[in-house]
C-alpha cells in the first residue's frame, strides 16, 4: 500500500485523518465522526464497510455519496495507476516473477477511497479498518488520533485465537506520539494496549477513566444521554454535553462518547452545537435499524456473542421477550454461543442463510440452536431460502402482532432491507 500510494502521490496524506479499528462498533463510530465533522462545516471523506444496499456506502462524503463525477474521475485515475504506473514502476512488490503480487481487491478499493477523497476536495478523512489493523490496507495513514473500539474474538483464522493476539493486531494502528482513544476493554486486551501506547509514547485516553454516561434514556426512537468528560485527564476543562442519537442502545451512547472524545482531541475548535447536530442527524443502516413500524422490524448486523447480547437486551427492553428472531450467520461465527444467549428471549426463532455472499452452514446453525434448546425444538424453524424466510417472518409477525429482531449477519440485514424496500413496506 505504501508503494501504491507513492505512485499515486500519497493521497492518504493530503488531509488530517482519524483512524478507527476494533471488533464491534467501529462502523458506528466512523459514521458519527463524519456526521459531526459535516455538521461543523467540514467536508469529511468517510471509509467504512460493509455496505448494505449500495457500494457507495463504503466511500462517501459525510452522510452522502460523492457526485458521480468524483467516482468517475477517481476511477479513471485508479485505472491508470493499476494498468500503467504499477507495471512501469518495476517494483518487485508487484512482480510475481520476483516474489511479489499485484495489489489485492481491498488494497485497490482502499486506494480508490483516498483518490475519491482527494478528487472530491475533502478536508478531512475518517477511515475504518477492514480487518485487524497492523496489516490492514488502511494502515498507511498518519492519523491525528486513533480509536480502538471493543475487542472480541473474531476472524481468529487471521488475527489469532486469543484476545491478546487480536488486540495485538488492532494495536498495530497506534502511531508514535499520536493519541489513542480506547473503548472499555477486558483486562487482557487493556494490558496489550497499555504496553503498546507506552512503547510508542502515545497518549492513552481510556474511556472508563476519562468519561461517563449519565441520564441515559433508551426509547424506540433512539438514545438520550449526558456525556461527562474528565477534564483533568484530558488536560483541559470540558463541560458536560447533552446528546441524542437515533439508534437505541447503551452501547451506541458509548460509541458516541468515543467519537466525541476523538473529535475534541483532533479538532478542538469544533463547537458543542455541531457535535449535537451531527449526532442527532446521524443514521447508519443495519445498526439496530427499525425499518418497519408496525409491527416493529429491527435489523442489526451484530454477529458475536457480546454484540448479540447487547442487541437482544436492547430489543427486549423496548419490545418484550415474546418477539420473533430471524437469525443467520457465516460459517466462522460462534453459532452455539449466540444460540445460548438468544433462545430464551424469543417466542419463535427462524434460522436461515445470510444470503449467498458469505459461506454459511445454515443446517449446522439450526443444529446448534436445537442443541441449546434442551430437547424442545418446537419454537425453532429452519427455512434455508433467505427470501422465503423473510416472507414467513413478516407474515407471522403481522398475523400475531409480534415484533421482529433480525440479527447475526450484515448480509442477512442487507437481504431484509432490500426486500422491504422493494415491497414498499419500509417505514420511510
Amino acid at each position: 500500500m505504501d508503494a501504491l500510494s507513492d505512485l499515486a502521490g500519497r493521497p492518504d496524506r493530503f488531509a488530517p485523518v482519524i483512524h478507527i479499528a476494533g471488533s464491534k462498533g467501529k462502523g458506528s463510530v466512523t459514521g458519527m465522526l463524519a456526521s459531526m465533522l459535516e455538521a461543523a462545516g467540514r467536508r469529511p471523506a468517510r471509509y467504512m464497510s460493509p455496505h448494505i444496499i449500495d457500494y457507495r456506502e463504503r466511500i462517501s462524503v459525510g452522510n452522502s455519496f460523492f457526485d458521480e463525477s468524483v467516482y468517475c474521475d477517481a476511477g479513471n485515475e485508479l485505472r491508470d495507476l493499476v494498468e500503467n504506473k504499477v507495471p512501469a514502476s518495476k517494483n518487485s512488490l508487484f512482480d510475481p516473477e520476483k516474489g511479489g503480487e499485484p495489489p489485492t481487491f481491498f488494497e485497490i478499493l482502499t486506494m480508490y477511497y483516498f483518490l475519491c477523497a482527494r478528487t472530491g476536495g475533502c478536508d478531512s478523512m475518517v477511515v475504518e479498518t477492514g480487518l485487524g489493523g497492523r496489516l490492514d490496507s488502511t494502515n498507511i495513514v498518519d492519523p491525528e488520533v486513533s480509536i480502538i473500539t471493543l475487542i472480541e474474538l473474531e476472524h481468529t483464522a487471521f488475527l489469532g485465537d486469543t484476545i491478546a493476539l487480536i488486540a495485538g493486531e488492532k494495536a498495530g494502528i497506534i502511531k508514535p506520539g499520536r493519541p489513542l482513544i480506547l473503548a472499555r476493554q477486558s483486562a487482557e486486551a487493556l494490558e496489550v494496549f497499555t504496553k503498546r501506547t507506552a512503547e510508542k509514547r502515545s497518549p492513552l485516553f481510556y474511556y472508563p477513566d476519562i468519561a461517563s454516561i449519565e441520564n441515559l434514556k433508551i426509547h424506540p426512537g433512539g438514545t438520550d444521554f449526558s456525556l461527562v468528560i474528565n477534564g483533568k485527564n484530558m488536560q483541559r476543562e470540558i463541560p458536560p454535553i447533552d446528546l441524542s442519537i437515533q439508534i437505541p442502545g447503551a452501547v451506541q451512547a458509548e460509541n458516541a462518547a468515543l467519537a466525541v472524545i476523538a473529535l475534541k482531541t483532533a479538532f478542538p475548535d469544533i463547537s458543542d452545537d455541531a457535535i449535537r447536530r451531527g449526532l442527532k442527524q446521524f443514521t447508519i443502516p443495519a445498526r439496530f435499524e427499525r425499518i418497519i413500524e408496525d409491527p416493529p422490524l429491527i435489523i442489526d448486523g451484530a454477529h458475536t456473542v457480546e454484540s448479540v447480547t447487547l442487541s437482544a437486551g436492547t430489543f427486549c427492553s423496548l419490545y418484550g421477550e415474546e418477539g420473533i428472531l430471524l437469525f443467520a450467520c457465516a460459517a466462522d461465527k460462534n453459532a452455539a454461543g449466540m444460540a445460548d444467549i438468544l433462545l430464551p428471549r424469543f417466542s419463535r426463532v427462524v434460522i436461515t442463510m445470510p444470503g449467498t455472499f458469505r459461506i454459511s452452514e445454515s443446517e449446522k446453525v439450526y443444529s446448534a440452536f436445537c442443541a441449546q434448546s434442551g430437547g424442545d425444538h418446537s419454537k425453532i424453524v429452519f427455512i434455508k431460502d433467505t427470501i422465503e424466510a423473510i416472507r414467513y417472518v413478516l407474515e407471522t409477525a403481522r398475523e400475531n402482532k409480534l415484533p421482529v429482531l433480525s440479527i447475526g449477519s450484515f448480509y442477512l440485514a442487507a437481504e431484509i432491507r432490500g426486500f422491504v424496500l422493494n415491497t414498499g413496506s419500509v417505514k420511510y
